[in-house]
């Protein structure tokens, strides 16, 4: 094999197609874009239409991030015909019971795979437990093209390492692991990522310990946060704040800079439960990364109670309250709302008869319903027992105590502060945070 493949990119007689235009997908494709041809594919049609006016629909891209790119959208498959290089970024979710729902992943390969030629590439992004690429997506591949691996057709494995709502570590400035089925498949794979990542390459020596390296990233996260929400439930028994801890233990030149939280999203929430399945198939039971997960997934249930206690100490009735919740997605300043933990705390507020109302600047309310059965509040009362801060958007950064006494009851009441961003700020009020 030689480099003619990625010649052929070059000189834009090929093109790259991406398939899975989500916050992950755009990025990369329109990157791209700006060096070599490129296919954008997606099978949501309303997503294209929005994308060939210049508009993200996950609101994490600008307008100008699509001018002067070589990039065609669509949602037709006779489209990618004239594609030698592939990169699926399909979302790998969970199902109900915390199992890899590999659907999307394997639709997108089928998808592939009907247009798949003799010297095409395919590289995953899809974060995935290691193997899944070669034991799941290649026999796919092979059975619907009918073409034979390594001798037809390469593939690759690259991890996506982008940070939604973060504007420093983006694709060109984040080192990308890289991985492929031959040598030779490698440098070419390697070459493509080169022309957009500043950063440079990492060349895993296999496909397995890129997509182990991928998946133990958002574990360790997982795992470290886990310990220092366990902590805040210890040092909240101790009457200690966890703050003052964290900012104590801090001034150690290794100690490690965690706060408590909320962790949710499709990445840290998500991705420990493909390494502790696989795991399990191997014959193994995870019982760390498995308890972290269980710490984490709590931590909006155990919220909820501390708030319920604290209106009930103010001698509330808890079923004649109402609660004001600040923030709906899974972090601050995105508008991306899958595997939002804040529902959990809403849930836990309604199963004790607690009315709430959730706002957020960010999320939509229609996508809410649709994903959790609870639409966002439009206007905001000014009777509340209970306010709970549960995502740092920068929109709320700059209220002030006197704002918030205007939206309870008698301008008294509780005040949760999940993230402790109003630690010090807050006086007149019952305040608590994690």
């Amino acid at each position: 094999m030689e480099d003619k493949y990625f010649k052929a990119l070059l000189e834009k007689k090929s093109a790259v197609a991406v398939i899975g235009l989500g916050y992950v997908g755009l990025p990369i494709a329109l990157a791209f874009a700006k060096k070599i041809k490129v296919l954008g594919f997606d099978i949501n049609a309303q997503r294209i239409a929005l994308m060939q006016q210049g508009i993200d629909p996950s609101n994490e891209l600008e307008g100008a991030a699509f001018q002067q790119s070589d990039i065609t959208f669509t949602h037709e498959l006779a489209d990618l015909s004239s594609a030698t290089f592939f990169v699926v970024a399909v979302p790998t979710p969970i199902d109900d019971s915390n199992l890899p729902d590999l659907k999307p992943l394997l639709s997108a390969t089928e998808t592939v795979a009907k247009v798949l030629k003799k010297g095409d590439f395919v590289v995953f992004e899809s974060t995935v437990y290691p193997g899944c690429t070669e034991e799941d997506c290649i026999p796919i591949l092979e059975r619907i093209s009918g073409l034979t691996f390594n001798k037809d057709f390469f593939v690759g494995y690259s991890p996506e390492r982008i940070n939604p709502g973060d504007k420093v570590h983006t694709l060109q400035n984040v080192v990308k692991v890289v991985s492929g089925s031959t040598e030779e498949a490698l440098e070419t794979i390697a070459s493509v990522y080169e022309l957009v990542v500043d950063a440079g390459v990492h060349r895993a020596p296999t496909i397995k310990v890129a997509e182990a390296a991928k998946i133990i990233e958002n574990t360790q996260r997982d795992v470290n946060i886990a310990l220092i929400n366990e902590l805040s439930i210890i040092f909240n028994k101790l009457k200690i704040n966890t703050y003052d801890v964290l900012e104590a233990a801090g001034t150690k030149w290794n100690f490690l800079k965690f706060s408590p939280g909320l962790v949710g999203g499709h990445c840290i929430g998500v991705d420990p439960y493909y390494l502790t399945h696989r795991a399990q198939q191997a014959g193994y039971h995870s019982k760390v990364i498995t308890s972290g997960r269980y710490v984490n997934d709590s931590m909006g249930f155990y919220i909820a109670k501390q708030t319920v206690k604290k209106v009930i100490a103010q001698g509330k009735v808890i079923q004649d309250s109402r609660a004001l919740i600040l923030g709906a997605t899974f972090k601050e300043d995105v508008s991306d709302i899958r595997n939002s933990k804040v529902i959990d705390i809403v849930n836990e507020l309604k199963s004790f008869q607690m009315a709430v109302d959730l706002v957020d600047p960010h999320a939509s309310s229609e996508e809410m319903m649709h994903e959790y059965g609870i639409g966002l509040t439009e206007n905001l009362g000014s009777s509340y027992d209970a306010i709970i801060v549960a995502v740092n958007h920068k929109e709320y950064l700059g209220m002030d105590e006197t704002y918030f006494k205007a939206l309870l009851k008698e301008g008294k009441g509780v005040f949760i502060d999940v993230k402790g961003i109003y630690k010090g700020k807050i006086s007149d009020l019952e305040y608590w945070s994690l």
